[in-house]
């Protein structure tokens, strides 16, 4: 009996203990399953660090350079600004830090070439879109910035969260874009540059005898050396072989007087830096660069471009009528300049005209401007100049086709004659340093007629606005140096209106190179 009551007890044992065991798994089971359900997705961080030198707690811009392929915020071209609050967060490292942890993707708009961004303040991290004017190309972020810990006292860490559960990047940011337009160029300072003049007479066969003032005996070369910098921007240092590959397949064209050909020559001689053979840039007619001839066409064999220059003072028509029993000079400001045929076609047209609008008889009036067969006897210059510019505009609108074809007007260069004027005395020589303010009246009633007269167009036309940062430059003219020194000793006559090279219109060719990039994006 002892052993069968004993026998009994056993498997009623092993049935309470295995009932127990099964009800333990499975609650463990079910609260596993709770916990993670329960538990919020990881996230993917990505974390910035600044540097020093680029980012300042205010509104200055830091470069951003991408490396991989899903993120198109771009480098040397691009600048992020950032102003925002930010959470606090340790880091004893000193410098906080911006790692990209996986495969990242952000749609980017193109509009610009900056970026805004202005923090939410949340603590939480950053809430909104992004946008950038950069090409479409899409890219991944995966470089560092650093900020030293000095500078963080209050902004610590950037944190973009992302989810894994999503195809994209949820950025909690408020981004506006900083386009180029918001940028005024016409804004800064001179600054002294050592590495500058882009190129010397030595490395440019192209500059003639009258922008040529180191040629011409000038001893002094601080004029080289100024660079232009914008408070609101930076400019980008031109660089030929990109410039050479914008307008690969294509035809640059200056069209204007005098002033227009001094910028056209700065940009020849700097887009030969980056020719090796300089054989392979020639004129397709033959014709050696001088004041006596207008019209050159200059081809970059290696590029399949050409950059062109077509003489004409007015835009408009210089002709001849007949006034009682004498045929006199006249302007037919209502009629476009003869030479149309050869701006055709161009993909980028840079116009200009003022130099000879102050001159004494245009200035005048008196039988001069001419409409129709008409010739007014008294015609005030800038109601002139206003039908002049409208006739420029008709044309562009019916001839110029905007897909193909980007057109700029440059800004009157301001002279700098003191004393007199070019014929009366006036000069300059003396002048060996910039500026260090312009005279208010510098902005003429000729740009704000131009600017007007744009508006009113229905092609897009870029105004290339280098009046007020020309201004203080009264040490970069020719001034006694606009001539061999023999051809000087017969004349007093001082040049303080053209420019020389290199210098000047170097910058305003800087600036035509930056604004042709912007227009890529």
């Amino acid at each position: 009996m002892d052993r069968q009551r004993s026998f009994s007890f056993k498997p009623t044992r092993f049935l309470v203990f295995s009932f127990t065991i099964s009800t333990s798994a499975i609650f463990f089971t079910c609260f596993t399953i709770w916990v993670i359900k329960a538990t919020p997705s990881f996230r993917q961080e990505i974390h910035l660090q600044f540097n020093k030198s680029s980012f300042n707690l205010g509104l200055r811009p830091i470069t951003v350079q991408t490396f991989s392929e899903n993120f198109s915020v771009t480098g040397e071209k691009d600048s992020i600004l950032i102003d925002t609050q930010y959470r606090s967060l340790e880091n004893t490292s000193g410098f906080g830090s911006i790692s990209v942890l996986s495969g990242l993707q952000l749609q980017i708009e193109k509009d610009g070439p900056a970026v805004l961004v202005d923090g939410g303040g949340k603590s939480d991290g950053l809430d909104g879109n992004l946008t950038t004017m950069q090409e479409s190309t899409a890219e991944a972020l995966s470089e560092k910035i650093e900020v030293p810990k000095s500078e963080r006292n209050k902004e610590k860490v950037v944190t973009v969260a992302t989810s894994s559960e999503k195809t994209g990047v949820s950025i909690r940011a408020k981004v506006r874009v900083k386009r180029v337009k918001d940028c005024d160029l016409t804004k800064g300072r001179w600054v002294y540059d050592e590495s500058y003049p882009l190129y010397t007479k030595g490395s440019c066969p192209f500059i003639d005898e009258g922008f040529n003032c180191e040629g011409n005996g000038r001893l002094d070369k601080n004029y080289m050396k100024w660079r232009w910098q914008p408070q609101d921007c930076e400019i980008p240092r031109f660089n030929a072989t990109k410039m050479l590959e914008l307008i690969r397949g294509k035809r640059l064209v200056f069209v204007g007087d005098s002033i227009n050909r001094n910028q056209w020559e700065s940009m020849l001689c700097m887009l030969m830096g980056a020719i090796r053979d300089p054989k392979r840039v020639f004129e397709t007619h033959g014709r050696r660069i001088t004041k006596e001839k207008g019209n050159y066409s200059f081809k970059f064999v290696d590029y399949r471009c050409t950059v062109e220059y077509y003489v004409t003072h007015f835009l408009v028509h210089e002709s001849k009528a007949r006034l009682g029993q004498k045929r006199i000079q006249t302007l037919k400001i209502d009629s476009i300049d003869r030479g149309t045929s050869r701006w055709r076609g161009a993909d980028i047209l840079v116009f200009n005209t003022a130099h000879w609008w102050t001159h004494y008889k245009t200035k005048a009036g008196i039988n001069y401007y001419q409409e129709g067969n008409q010739v007014h006897p008294r015609l005030d210059v800038s109601m002139a100049f206003r039908r002049a510019l409208m006739t420029w505009a008709s044309w562009v609108d019916r001839h110029i086709n905007p897909r193909k074809t980007q057109v700029f007007f440059r800004s009157s260069a301001p002279s700098h004659f003191r004393g007199g004027q070019w014929n009366s005395g006036g000069h300059c020589k003396e002048a060996t340093q910039p500026l260090n303010d312009t005279p208010s009246i510098i902005y003429s009633e000729k740009n704000i007629i131009v600017e007007d007269v744009i508006k009113k167009m229905k092609t897009p036309v870029t105004f290339l606005n280098i009046t007020n940062l020309s201004g203080y430059r009264i040490d970069g003219h020719p001034s006694i140096y606009g001539g061999k020194s023999g051809k000087r000793s017969s004349s007093h006559i001082q040049d303080c209106s053209h420019w020389c090279l290199p210098g000047v219109p170097d910058t305003w060719n800087e600036i035509l190179y930056f604004l042709l990039q912007s227009k890529r994006y």
